[in-house]
């Protein structure tokens, strides 16, 4: 049965983010809000909690999951970063994006892309996954909380309750969420490319004119 804390969306409590910190640490399943959907995710070096993941979701070994941090610093740990990406990326995080980058030795191989070795990351503008951050003090291995045969991702957390309580380990309610999900940006070239139109600005990105 999953342990379910109500979280202050504004002020989160240091006691409850330690307490889901400490579930993760020990191989759990956690899902939590961000600026866009809840996501679920689990330690970064923990195969086994990221196949029950894939096992919620249905997902095989194809699917990509996303590395998501604390700042623009840890993602340059994370990933390899020119002075032209880390101008972009400065100018979008925190924010609803997710940016494809090649990898650095920091990344398992079996979270990188087969063939390209890239990897997904993100830096979300939301107190309760900051919290969860610093408290891990590491990135927190993710993907959007989409169940099996659905189009758009879950955003009530009684629901979520519901559905996963026997699946995951701790489900962290921050209260309703949107269900747009990132908007996700190839920054592996010279030139930006969208990959998924989401939540997050085009403008941002010189892909799209301002409004």
């Amino acid at each position: 049965m999953a342990q379910f804390f109500s979280i202050h969306p504004d002020t989160p409590q240091s006691r409850l983010i330690r307490q889901a910190v400490e579930i993760i640490r020990a191989g759990g399943v956690a899902v939590y809000p961000t600026d866009c959907s809840y996501a679920i995710g689990c330690h970064i070096g923990d195969k086994a909690a990221m196949e029950r993941i894939r096992a919620i979701r249905q997902v095989d070994d194809r699917h990509h999951f996303t590395l998501v941090c604390r700042n623009l610093a840890e993602i340059a740990q994370y990933a390899k970063v020119d002075n032209q990406q880390y101008r972009l990326l400065k100018a979008c995080t925190p924010g609803s994006y997710t940016f494809i980058l090649q990898a650095s030795r920091e990344v398992p191989r079996r979270l990188q892309h087969p063939k390209r070795s890239t990897i997904g990351l993100r830096v979300p503008a939301n107190p309760i996954v900051e919290a969860l951050l610093d408290e891990l003090n590491e990135p927190l291995l993710s993907s959007t909380l989409i169940l099996p045969g659905e189009s758009l991702p879950m955003n009530d957390p009684y629901e979520i309750r519901t559905f996963l309580e026997h699946s995951v380990d701790v489900i962290l309610d921050g209260g309703y969420c949107d269900v747009e999900m990132t908007t996700v940006v190839d920054l592996t070239s010279d030139v930006p490319e969208l990959v998924r139109r989401g939540k997050g600005d085009l403008a941002v990105l010189g892909l799209e004119p301002a409004l």
